[in-house]
Protein backbone atom coordinates (compact mmCIF):
# COMPACT_ATOMS: atom_id res chain seq x y z
CA UNK A 1 0.00 0.00 0.00
CA UNK A 2 1.25 3.38 -1.30
CA UNK A 3 1.16 5.94 2.03
CA UNK A 4 2.93 9.34 1.81
CA UNK A 5 1.96 11.05 4.70
CA UNK A 6 1.84 9.39 8.21
CA UNK A 7 1.32 11.20 12.03
CA UNK A 8 3.16 9.33 14.78
CA UNK A 9 3.87 10.10 18.64
CA UNK A 10 6.95 9.09 19.50
CA UNK A 11 9.16 9.28 21.98
CA UNK A 12 12.90 7.95 23.24
CA UNK A 13 13.19 6.17 26.28
CA UNK A 14 13.73 7.32 30.18
CA UNK A 15 17.57 6.79 31.48
CA UNK A 16 17.30 4.49 34.39
CA UNK A 17 17.68 5.32 37.72
CA UNK A 18 20.60 5.08 39.99
CA UNK A 19 20.23 3.41 43.04
CA UNK A 20 21.74 3.08 46.60
CA UNK A 21 23.88 -0.13 47.38
CA UNK A 22 26.42 -0.83 49.71
CA UNK A 23 29.16 -3.43 49.56
CA UNK A 24 29.35 -6.32 51.84
CA UNK A 25 32.62 -7.57 52.92
CA UNK A 26 33.52 -9.80 55.88
CA UNK A 27 33.21 -8.43 58.67
CA UNK A 28 32.49 -5.14 57.31
CA UNK A 29 28.68 -4.95 56.35
CA UNK A 30 29.10 -1.29 54.76
CA UNK A 31 32.02 -1.74 53.09
CA UNK A 32 31.12 1.49 51.32
CA UNK A 33 28.61 2.45 48.30
CA UNK A 34 28.22 0.38 45.30
CA UNK A 35 25.04 1.72 43.82
CA UNK A 36 25.58 1.78 40.26
CA UNK A 37 23.96 4.77 37.65
CA UNK A 38 21.14 3.97 35.76
CA UNK A 39 21.56 3.19 31.72
CA UNK A 40 20.71 5.52 29.07
CA UNK A 41 17.59 5.52 27.38
CA UNK A 42 17.70 5.09 23.97
CA UNK A 43 17.51 7.56 20.95
CA UNK A 44 14.99 7.84 18.09
CA UNK A 45 16.73 7.53 14.86
CA UNK A 46 15.06 7.99 10.91
CA UNK A 47 16.68 6.03 8.61
CA UNK A 48 16.05 6.72 4.94
CA UNK A 49 15.79 2.92 3.03
CA UNK A 50 14.76 2.31 -0.73
CA UNK A 51 11.27 1.00 0.10
CA UNK A 52 8.54 3.57 -1.52
CA UNK A 53 6.16 1.60 0.92
CA UNK A 54 7.99 2.09 4.34
CA UNK A 55 5.12 3.90 5.41
CA UNK A 56 3.01 1.82 5.07
CA UNK A 57 3.38 -0.13 8.34
CA UNK A 58 2.50 2.73 10.60
CA UNK A 59 -0.47 2.79 9.33
CA UNK A 60 -2.91 1.81 12.61
CA UNK A 61 -0.02 2.37 14.54
CA UNK A 62 -0.68 5.92 16.83
CA UNK A 63 2.56 5.57 18.84
CA UNK A 64 6.59 4.45 19.39
CA UNK A 65 8.79 4.55 21.79
CA UNK A 66 12.47 3.50 22.09
CA UNK A 67 13.33 1.07 25.35
CA UNK A 68 14.16 2.81 28.48
CA UNK A 69 17.64 2.16 30.20
CA UNK A 70 17.84 -0.12 32.79
CA UNK A 71 18.07 0.97 36.40
CA UNK A 72 21.72 0.85 38.24
CA UNK A 73 22.51 -2.60 40.28
CA UNK A 74 24.31 -3.02 43.22
CA UNK A 75 28.26 -4.00 43.19
CA UNK A 76 29.13 -0.92 41.18
CA UNK A 77 26.98 -2.58 38.17
CA UNK A 78 25.77 0.15 35.87
CA UNK A 79 22.22 -0.13 34.22
CA UNK A 80 22.04 -1.84 30.83
CA UNK A 81 21.76 0.96 27.69
CA UNK A 82 18.36 1.37 25.92
CA UNK A 83 18.04 0.40 22.22
CA UNK A 84 18.12 3.05 19.80
CA UNK A 85 14.25 2.72 18.17
CA UNK A 86 15.14 2.59 13.96
CA UNK A 87 12.34 4.28 12.38
CA UNK A 88 12.30 3.43 8.48
CA UNK A 89 11.32 5.93 6.06
CA UNK A 90 11.16 6.28 2.35
CA UNK A 91 13.83 7.84 0.46
CA UNK A 92 12.75 11.51 0.02
CA UNK A 93 10.78 11.59 4.06
CA UNK A 94 10.42 15.14 5.42
CA UNK A 95 10.38 14.56 9.38
CA UNK A 96 8.62 17.58 10.84
CA UNK A 97 8.02 17.86 15.11
CA UNK A 98 5.85 21.35 14.39
CA UNK A 99 5.84 21.96 18.27
CA UNK A 100 9.48 21.75 18.84
CA UNK A 101 10.96 23.32 15.51
CA UNK A 102 12.23 20.48 14.57
CA UNK A 103 12.53 18.91 10.42
CA UNK A 104 14.30 17.27 8.50
CA UNK A 105 14.69 15.44 5.17
CA UNK A 106 16.48 12.49 4.22
CA UNK A 107 17.31 12.04 0.57
CA UNK A 108 19.83 9.51 0.20
CA UNK A 109 19.69 5.70 0.90
CA UNK A 110 20.93 4.50 4.39
CA UNK A 111 21.25 8.31 5.69
CA UNK A 112 20.02 8.46 10.03
CA UNK A 113 19.16 10.90 12.05
CA UNK A 114 19.19 10.89 15.77
CA UNK A 115 15.97 12.94 16.03
CA UNK A 116 15.24 11.95 19.68
CA UNK A 117 17.50 11.70 22.32
CA UNK A 118 17.09 9.53 25.05
CA UNK A 119 17.58 10.41 28.89
CA UNK A 120 20.48 10.23 30.74
CA UNK A 121 20.51 7.27 33.44
CA UNK A 122 20.37 8.68 37.33
CA UNK A 123 23.18 9.01 39.41
CA UNK A 124 24.25 5.85 41.69
CA UNK A 125 25.64 6.68 45.47
CA UNK A 126 28.91 5.59 44.77
CA UNK A 127 28.96 8.11 42.34
CA UNK A 128 28.81 11.26 45.01
CA UNK A 129 31.60 8.79 47.46
CA UNK A 130 33.97 11.82 48.29
CA UNK A 131 36.36 12.28 51.18
CA UNK A 132 34.09 14.28 52.93
CA UNK A 133 31.19 12.00 51.86
CA UNK A 134 32.00 7.80 52.57
CA UNK A 135 28.78 6.69 53.14
CA UNK A 136 26.40 8.90 50.63
CA UNK A 137 22.38 7.48 50.82
CA UNK A 138 21.88 9.91 47.43
CA UNK A 139 20.87 8.48 44.09
CA UNK A 140 18.79 10.44 41.40
CA UNK A 141 16.39 9.56 38.94
CA UNK A 142 16.99 8.66 35.26
CA UNK A 143 15.83 11.34 33.28
CA UNK A 144 13.25 11.41 30.46
CA UNK A 145 13.66 10.98 26.79
CA UNK A 146 12.66 13.62 24.44
CA UNK A 147 9.32 13.08 22.75
CA UNK A 148 6.99 14.75 20.24
CA UNK A 149 3.96 14.36 17.46
CA UNK A 150 5.93 13.77 14.21
CA UNK A 151 4.49 14.41 10.74
CA UNK A 152 6.10 12.35 7.91
CA UNK A 153 5.37 13.44 4.19
CA UNK A 154 7.03 11.48 1.31
CA UNK A 155 8.01 13.55 -1.74
CA UNK A 156 9.23 11.33 -4.17
CA UNK A 157 12.63 10.76 -5.77
CA UNK A 158 12.38 9.77 -8.84
CA UNK A 159 14.12 9.90 -12.39
CA UNK A 160 11.71 10.71 -14.09
CA UNK A 161 7.55 11.66 -13.61
CA UNK A 162 4.67 11.10 -15.92
CA UNK A 163 2.57 14.46 -15.91
CA UNK A 164 0.00 15.29 -17.60
CA UNK A 165 -4.47 15.79 -17.60
CA UNK A 166 -6.24 13.14 -16.37
CA UNK A 167 -6.75 10.16 -18.62
CA UNK A 168 -4.45 11.12 -21.26
CA UNK A 169 -2.46 7.85 -20.73
CA UNK A 170 -0.05 8.00 -18.50
CA UNK A 171 -0.43 4.99 -16.81
CA UNK A 172 -1.04 3.17 -19.75
CA UNK A 173 2.15 4.34 -21.01
CA UNK A 174 4.09 2.96 -17.95
CA UNK A 175 3.01 -0.28 -17.34
CA UNK A 176 4.48 -0.36 -21.12
CA UNK A 177 7.74 0.74 -20.23
CA UNK A 178 7.95 -0.64 -16.84
CA UNK A 179 6.34 -3.60 -14.03
CA UNK A 180 4.48 -0.75 -12.35
CA UNK A 181 0.72 -2.38 -12.59
CA UNK A 182 -0.92 0.99 -12.31
CA UNK A 183 -4.80 0.96 -12.92
CA UNK A 184 -5.98 1.80 -16.54
CA UNK A 185 -9.29 2.68 -17.12
CA UNK A 186 -11.38 5.47 -19.11
CA UNK A 187 -12.62 7.69 -16.74
CA UNK A 188 -10.37 10.57 -14.88
CA UNK A 189 -8.32 10.58 -11.85
CA UNK A 190 -7.80 6.56 -12.59
CA UNK A 191 -4.45 6.76 -10.68
CA UNK A 192 -5.30 7.75 -7.39
CA UNK A 193 -1.96 7.41 -5.67
CA UNK A 194 1.64 7.84 -7.57
CA UNK A 195 2.73 4.50 -9.23
CA UNK A 196 6.57 3.30 -9.70
CA UNK A 197 8.22 1.71 -12.12
CA UNK A 198 11.74 -0.01 -12.38
CA UNK A 199 13.27 1.06 -16.04
CA UNK A 200 16.14 -0.13 -16.84
CA UNK A 201 17.64 0.30 -13.01
CA UNK A 202 15.88 3.93 -13.26
CA UNK A 203 12.79 5.12 -11.23
CA UNK A 204 9.39 6.33 -12.99
CA UNK A 205 6.20 7.66 -11.33
CA UNK A 206 2.94 7.72 -12.63
CA UNK A 207 2.17 11.05 -10.60
CA UNK A 208 -2.06 11.36 -10.75
CA UNK A 209 -3.64 13.57 -13.26
CA UNK A 210 -3.75 17.41 -12.51
CA UNK A 211 -6.14 20.06 -13.63
CA UNK A 212 -6.38 23.42 -13.49
CA UNK A 213 -6.14 24.95 -10.13
CA UNK A 214 -4.61 22.24 -8.69
CA UNK A 215 -1.55 24.38 -7.55
CA UNK A 216 -4.41 26.00 -5.21
CA UNK A 217 -5.46 22.35 -4.30
CA UNK A 218 -8.15 22.07 -6.67
CA UNK A 219 -9.00 18.35 -7.54
CA UNK A 220 -6.21 16.18 -5.87
CA UNK A 221 -4.20 19.17 -5.45
CA UNK A 222 -0.84 19.43 -3.68
CA UNK A 223 -1.17 15.83 -2.74
CA UNK A 224 0.53 14.85 -5.81
CA UNK A 225 2.25 18.12 -7.31
CA UNK A 226 4.45 17.55 -4.22
CA UNK A 227 6.29 14.81 -5.93
CA UNK A 228 7.09 16.71 -8.67
CA UNK A 229 8.80 18.92 -6.79
CA UNK A 230 12.07 16.40 -6.18
CA UNK A 231 11.41 14.71 -10.33
CA UNK A 232 14.43 15.01 -12.27
CA UNK A 233 12.79 15.68 -15.27
CA UNK A 234 8.96 15.28 -16.28
CA UNK A 235 7.45 13.43 -19.08
CA UNK A 236 4.59 15.75 -20.50
CA UNK A 237 1.85 13.23 -21.55
CA UNK A 238 -0.86 15.00 -23.98
CA UNK A 239 -3.80 13.73 -25.11
CA UNK A 240 -3.87 14.56 -29.09
CA UNK A 241 -7.40 13.46 -29.20
CA UNK A 242 -8.89 15.89 -26.67
CA UNK A 243 -10.61 19.36 -27.81
CA UNK A 244 -7.96 21.19 -27.38
CA UNK A 245 -4.45 19.81 -26.90
CA UNK A 246 -2.52 22.82 -26.29
CA UNK A 247 -4.61 24.43 -23.92
CA UNK A 248 -4.10 21.51 -22.03
CA UNK A 249 -0.54 21.25 -21.80
CA UNK A 250 -0.17 24.97 -20.86
CA UNK A 251 -3.16 24.57 -18.27
CA UNK A 252 -0.08 21.80 -16.77
CA UNK A 253 2.90 24.00 -17.12
CA UNK A 254 1.18 26.87 -15.74
CA UNK A 255 0.14 24.76 -12.51
CA UNK A 256 4.12 23.56 -11.85
CA UNK A 257 5.41 26.92 -12.48
CA UNK A 258 2.73 28.22 -9.85
CA UNK A 259 3.32 25.47 -7.19
CA UNK A 260 7.02 25.70 -7.95
CA UNK A 261 8.72 28.02 -10.45
CA UNK A 262 12.01 25.85 -10.53
CA UNK A 263 9.99 23.11 -12.18
CA UNK A 264 9.26 25.30 -15.20
CA UNK A 265 12.60 25.17 -15.59
CA UNK A 266 12.97 21.69 -15.74
CA UNK A 267 14.26 19.35 -18.46
CA UNK A 268 10.55 18.03 -20.26
CA UNK A 269 9.68 15.65 -22.99
CA UNK A 270 6.54 16.04 -24.40
CA UNK A 271 4.53 13.12 -25.26
CA UNK A 272 1.84 13.12 -27.85
CA UNK A 273 -0.42 10.11 -27.34
CA UNK A 274 -3.81 8.77 -29.27
CA UNK A 275 -1.84 9.56 -32.90
CA UNK A 276 -4.41 7.18 -34.15
CA UNK A 277 -7.43 9.00 -33.07
CA UNK A 278 -6.70 12.17 -34.96
CA UNK A 279 -5.96 13.16 -38.80
CA UNK A 280 -2.26 12.51 -40.34
CA UNK A 281 -0.35 16.34 -39.74
CA UNK A 282 -2.94 17.64 -37.37
CA UNK A 283 -0.10 16.94 -34.26
CA UNK A 284 3.04 17.59 -36.59
CA UNK A 285 0.91 21.29 -36.86
CA UNK A 286 0.70 21.62 -32.81
CA UNK A 287 4.46 20.61 -32.39
CA UNK A 288 5.17 23.73 -34.86
CA UNK A 289 3.07 26.42 -32.69
CA UNK A 290 5.28 25.03 -29.93
CA UNK A 291 8.54 26.80 -28.37
CA UNK A 292 10.43 23.83 -27.72
CA UNK A 293 13.39 21.13 -28.93
CA UNK A 294 11.42 19.08 -31.68
CA UNK A 295 14.33 16.37 -30.30
CA UNK A 296 11.96 16.12 -26.91
CA UNK A 297 8.88 15.82 -28.76
CA UNK A 298 7.22 12.21 -29.18
CA UNK A 299 4.19 11.22 -30.91
CA UNK A 300 3.22 8.11 -30.35
CA UNK A 301 -0.38 5.56 -29.44
CA UNK A 302 0.18 3.31 -26.14
CA UNK A 303 -2.84 1.08 -27.85
CA UNK A 304 -0.94 0.31 -31.01
CA UNK A 305 1.71 0.30 -29.82
CA UNK A 306 3.30 2.98 -32.65
CA UNK A 307 6.42 4.98 -31.41
CA UNK A 308 6.46 3.39 -28.09
CA UNK A 309 9.45 1.69 -29.23
CA UNK A 310 11.65 5.39 -30.06
CA UNK A 311 10.47 6.68 -26.92
CA UNK A 312 11.58 3.97 -24.70
CA UNK A 313 15.28 4.33 -26.60
CA UNK A 314 15.73 7.94 -26.51
CA UNK A 315 14.69 7.53 -22.57
CA UNK A 316 16.86 5.11 -22.00
CA UNK A 317 19.78 6.79 -23.28
CA UNK A 318 18.80 9.98 -22.11
CA UNK A 319 18.93 8.35 -18.03
CA UNK A 320 22.58 7.34 -18.38
CA UNK A 321 23.60 10.28 -19.05
CA UNK A 322 25.02 12.53 -15.77
CA UNK A 323 21.76 14.15 -13.78
CA UNK A 324 23.63 17.17 -13.98
CA UNK A 325 23.58 17.02 -17.88
CA UNK A 326 19.66 16.46 -17.84
CA UNK A 327 19.39 19.86 -16.14
CA UNK A 328 21.48 22.31 -19.12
Amino acid sequence: MFVDEVRLAISAGNGGDGVVRWRHEKFKPQAGPAGGNGGRGGDVVFRAVRDIAALGRYVGVSSLSAPSGEAGQGGSKHGKRGDDLIVDVPIGARVTDSENHRSVELLTEGESVRFYKGGNGGRGNEHYKSSVSRAPIKSTKGQRGESGTVTIELSLVVDAGFVGMPNVGKSSLINVLTNAGSKVGDYAFTTKYPQLGDFYGYVLADIPGLIEGAALGKGLGHRFLRHISRTKMLLHVVDSASEDPLRDYYTIRNELSSYEKSLSDREEWIIFNKSDLVKDGYIEALIKQLDVNEDRVFVLSVKSGEGVAKLQSALARRLTQPYNDAEK
